[in-house]
């Protein structure tokens, strides 16, 4: 039987399924949202005084500042995906999903996994939550709702990615080679230490995880009116692609181990190198050398190197919006700090003289919170939307002598929240599991609404907590 609709479905999940519909029906492509952000802030510097023709070069010059860190950003994606579908990962999802005892726990278990694991990659976490929700499904005896278990596989990217190593912010302000010019001077080089690896923004990140697990656990449906991935119509065999003849000399390399061998041989070598000669927190705060980490480990998962091309393939059309966004970030970067009008000033201090003046240390975090999040519905981009707001974000911060690296987890938590209403980052996931962004909101909504108070409320208490240090420019 396939069900659109359960007739006993609560307000809220029929609120928030109607909201889904609705952007699904109105929201155009997140290229569109950062066109029209060129064209808007181009109109603001001009309104802020700055000539046409210094918009034009603020905004060609800042266009490929971002190139390195727009590749950095791609092979996050590539080496996330291409663990999360190893042989090796396939045969660990099929372990685990005896676990659970019942359908309501198996969602909680699935949503424990997802956020755990957005912590180490984003992508990882995404693709590996996916493949263990159809797993998972196919144990037709536990009576599991396919809806609550997709939106338990989301809470991720919808949670914690943004406060563990594949951070897009946090990424960006360690590394002062991928840091455009005029935020590096405001900001300064962030290490790990300064953001993600603060025992406050460690608190934040386990909180959520034992808080969504439980929401998740209680808002799935009971075992009678669980609405099954049969009854979605959802197809859930699994089709594996027999490896094809050999027919050349050639293709015997492909096929065979030992090229992978020799490589991780020579690349882990350099790994232990890297990691003997410096503090391990500062060498994996480099996003060369948590790429090159994620790429040796995913080489040996998949053994053969046909096995890790063909993975690699598979992952590339998931890079499409950061390679074309990415540098539109860039030039918007460059308009707000280097277009500036005759008095001296740019976007970015105009921007920060407003925060400044409307903020104090103390309401800072709910004030760049709230209005981060917001922004959020409409720049579904963790890394370029930093670009975009990381100007005036740390330069108010260092305004109110706001701890720097808090600045930047402040941004992490509260950009986190709008992913769990906006079908954009849902698309990879709900493509996996056959459903429509309308199938997963319904509970990703509860979710929101614990979630939004919740973060708010740490990211106040612990910026009291924190000192604050001026930038380190190099």
């Amino acid at each position: 039987m396939k069900l659109t609709q359960k007739q006993d479905d609560g307000a809220l999940a029929r609120l928030a399924l109607r909201f889904a519909a609705w952007a699904e029906r109105w929201f155009p492509d997140a290229f569109v949202f950062a066109a029209l952000a060129v064209v808007l802030v181009a109109i603001a510097a001009l309104l802020n005084g700055a000539p046409p023709g210094v918009i034009a070069k603020s905004f060609g010059d800042g266009f490929w500042s971002l190139i390195a860190f727009t590749m950095q950003q791609v092979m996050v994606v590539v080496g996330g995906y291409v663990i999360a579908s190893s042989p090796p990962a396939a045969a660990l999802i099929d372990r685990i999903t005896r676990l659970p005892r019942g359908g309501r726990s198996a969602v909680a278990f699935i949503a424990a996994s997802t956020m755990l694991l957005s912590l180490v990659n984003w992508a990882i976490s995404l693709m590996f939550s996916g493949l263990l929700v159809r797993a998972m499904a196919r144990r037709t005896e536990i009576a599991m709702d396919y809806r609550a278990a997709a939106a338990a596989a989301y809470l991720g990217l919808g949670g914690t990615w943004a406060l563990g190593l594949s951070s897009s912010a946090a990424q960006l302000q360690a590394n002062a080679g991928s840091l455009p010019k005029g935020l590096l001077d405001i900001g300064g080089v962030l290490p790990f230490t300064e953001t993600i690896f603060l025992w406050q923004s460690g608190a934040m990140a386990l909180t959520l995880i034992l808080v969504s697990t439980l929401i998740a656990f209680w808002s799935a449906p009971a075992p009678g009116q669980a609405v099954t991935a049969a009854m979605l119509g959802v197809n859930l065999e699994t089709k594996t692609k027999a490896p094809e003849p050999r027919r050349r000399p050639g293709e015997w390399l492909e096929y065979s181990p030992l090229l992978s061998i020799a490589i991780a041989l020579l690349g882990f070598g350099w790994i232990a190198q890297e990691f003997s000669r410096a503090n391990p927190v500062f060498a994996i705060s480099n996003l060369n050398t948590y790429n090159f980490v994620l790429l040796m480990i995913g080489l040996l998962l998949h053994w053969r190197p046909r096995s890790f091309l063909d993975a690699a393939t598979q992952a590339v059309p998931a890079t499409t919006g950061i390679i074309v966004q990415f540098p539109i970030y860039g030039g918007i970067a460059g308009i707000m700090t280097g277009a500036a009008a005759l008095g001296g000033h740019t976007l970015a201090t105009r921007l920060a003289d407003l925060f400044t003046s409307i903020c104090t240390r103390e309401t800072f975090p709910i004030v760049m919170g709230v209005y981060s999040a917001l922004l959020g519905f409409f720049i579904p981009s963790g890394g370029g939307k930093w670009i975009l707001e990381a100007p005036y974000v740390l330069q108010t911060a260092n305004d109110l002598k706001v701890h720097l690296g808090w600045a930047v987890q402040i941004y992490n938590a509260a950009e986190a929240l709008p992913n769990l209403v906006n079908p954009f980052f849902m698309l990879m996931l709900i493509g996996v599991l056959g459903l429509k962004a309308r199938d997963v909101v319904g509970f990703t909504i509860v979710q929101l609404m614990f979630h939004l108070p919740l973060v708010l409320a740490m990211l106040w208490a612990f910026s009291l907590t924190l000192p604050y240090r001026p930038p380190v420019i190099p």
